[in-house]
């Protein structure tokens, strides 16, 4: 009899010990059962058994279809987008301003929706705000563009402003570091990290911010006019690969110039 007691013990802390185990791997998925023995797997089956039934049943619905027009505070559809952005270039503006690459019209920064017109009386029909820069002028021009008459209700034009960069922006001003001098250490560490010869911007993912001269204690002779003009720090990464440090490198992209900082 003792040693079937010793034998059956002896099954009970191997057995405990396999389970110490398996509660160490397991431990996300044994939680809900707190209690040893058969009712906490009958537990743990019957939860994993009804998490199952949940993902066999569960359905995936398409986004409902978008409507040509947006209500209250909702954002500006595709339509509306398009709609505001031809509405507000101007036959003038159009034919004076210039964009990033100097090419005819102003360079598209960004569309969105207006606050409300705190002067509006009952409900106040939706605006879009289109945003561009004339780098012929180096000015922010600014467009309100009334969404039901489509018609421009506002036009502001500014400078020394500077909103954040466009992707148009980044790609060129990463065009300009890259036809540089100053872009070598750009296209040595590319070629070090993929064995590839780096040609343009379309090989490196962008990002990136307008340069303010005030956030350094010394400013090359080259770029003490930024601020004034649209001067962009440009960040960039291999696609699928590793960052490549060129915050030091400052575009002017109003007189397509590179200035190193330090």
């Amino acid at each position: 009899m003792r040693k079937i007691v010793r034998r059956h013990l002896g099954k009970v802390v191997a057995g405990a010990g396999v389970a110490a185990t398996a509660t160490a791997v397991l431990v996300g998925v044994n939680l809900p059962g707190s209690e040893a023995g058969e009712s906490g797997d009958r537990r743990a089956n019957a939860a994993a058994a009804k998490q199952d039934a949940v993902a066999k049943d569960g359905v995936i619905e398409a986004a409902p279809e978008e409507g040509a027009k947006g209500i209250g505070s909702d954002p500006l559809t595709d339509e509306e987008i398009e709609r505001a952005e031809k509405a507000s270039v101007s036959g003038q503006l159009r034919a004076s301003a210039r964009d990033v690459e100097g090419d005819r019209g102003p360079q598209l920064l960004s569309t969105n929706l207006s606050e409300p017109d705190p002067n509006d009386t009952g409900a106040a029909p939706r605006r879009a705000e289109v945003v561009y820069y004339d780098y012929k002028k180096d000015a922010v021009v600014t467009k309100t563009v009334n969404l039901e008459t489509g018609k421009v209700d506002d036009t502001t034009t500014a400078q020394n402003v500077q909103p954040p960069p466009s992707q148009d922006e980044l790609v060129e001003g990463a065009r300009l570091l890259i036809a540089d001098p100053l872009g070598k250490g750009l296209k040595q560490d590319f070629k070090h990290a993929t064995g590839k010869k780096l040609t343009g911007p379309d090989q490196l993912q962008l990002s990136g911010m307008v340069f303010r001269k005030e956030t350094v204690e010394r400013v090359p002779s080259g770029l003490t006019e930024c601020g004034k003009h649209r001067c962009l720090q440009v960040v960039t990464k291999v696609k699928n690969g590793p960052w490549i440090d060129t915050r030091s490198l400052v575009v002017d992209l109003s007189t397509r110039k590179v200035g190193r900082l330090g």
